[in-house]
C-alpha cells in the first residue's frame, strides 16, 4: 500500500464510519470535550477495526485514553529536559531575570532571551519529532497488546519502522500533518462560528490520524 493508497483508505474509513452517522458522531463530540474518552476511540480504530467502532464501554475508554496521555507524556519527557537545558545552560534564565531589573542594555538581554528562547524551543520541536517517531508506532503497539509497556518496546518498534522504510515513514508523517494542517488552517478562517466547527470535526480528524496510524504500523508488521 503506497502513501496516497493510506491517505485513501484513511479518509474513506472516517468518512463511512462518520457521514451519516449522526448519533455516533454526536457522542464522540461529546467524548472530544471529555478528552480522554475520544482518545479510547481513538485506541479501538488503532486496533484495525474494520469498520469503525461504536464508541460504548465508556469507562474502558476513559481508562485507555489515560493511559494513552501518560505515555504521550512520557515520551515527551526527554524533549522537555533537552530543550528546558539548553535555554538554562545557555543563559536564558539569566537574560529573564535581567530582563525586569534596570540594566544599562536591556535590548541586549532582550536579544538573547529571544536566541537562546529560539534555539531552545527549535531543538525541542527536533527531539520531539524524532520521539513521535517512535511513539506513533508504540501507540498502535499498545493499542494491539492492550500492554503500556510495548509502547516503549524501542528495539520492536524501530524494526517496523525499518520494515516501512524510514524515508516512507517519515514522508507518509509528514504528508498527514499537513492535511490535517490545512483542514484546520481553513476553519480558522471562517469567522465566529469556527471554534464550533473544530469541535464538530475533532472527532473525524482524531478517527482520519488513527486509522492513518494503523494502516502505516501494518505495513511494518
Amino acid at each position: 500500500m503506497g502513501i496516497g493508497e493510506l491517505l485513501s483508505d484513511s479518509f474513506g474509513y472516517v468518512n463511512e464510519g462518520l457521514i451519516g452517522k449522526w448519533v455516533r458522531w454526536i457522542i464522540l463530540i461529546i467524548s472530544s470535550i471529555i478528552f480522554p474518552l475520544i482518545l479510547g476511540y481513538s485506541l479501538r480504530v488503532m486496533k484495525g477495526t474494520t469498520p469503525a467502532p461504536e464508541p460504548g464501554e465508556y469507562l474502558g475508554m476513559f481508562i485507555d485514553g489515560i493511559k494513552m496521555i501518560i505515555i504521550e507524556i512520557v515520551y515527551m519527557i526527554i524533549p522537555f529536559i533537552i530543550g528546558f537545558g539548553v535555554f538554562f545552560l545557555s543563559g536564558g534564565f539569566g537574560s529573564l531575570a535581567m530582563f525586569g531589573m534596570n540594566v544599562d542594555s536591556p535590548a541586549a538581554y532582550i536579544g538573547m532571551l529571544i536566541a537562546t528562547g529560539g534555539i531552545s524551543l527549535i531543538l525541542f520541536m527536533v527531539v520531539a519529532f524524532i520521539f513521535s517517531l517512535f511513539g506513533i508506532i508504540g501507540m498502535v503497539r499498545f493499542s494491539r497488546t492492550g500492554r503500556m509497556g510495548e509502547a516503549f518496546a524501542f528495539g520492536e518498534i524501530a524494526s517496523t519502522i525499518g520494515k516501512i522504510g524510514w524515508i516512507q515513514y517519515i514522508i507518509a508523517l509528514i504528508l498527514i500533518f499537513i492535511v490535517v494542517f490545512i483542514i484546520y488552517t481553513v476553519i480558522g478562517f471562517i469567522p465566529v462560528i469556527g471554534w464550533l466547527i473544530d469541535l464538530v470535526i475533532a472527532p473525524y480528524t482524531t478517527i482520519l490520524l488513527a486509522r492513518y496510524y494503523s494502516n502505516l504500523y501494518d505495513l511494518g508488521a
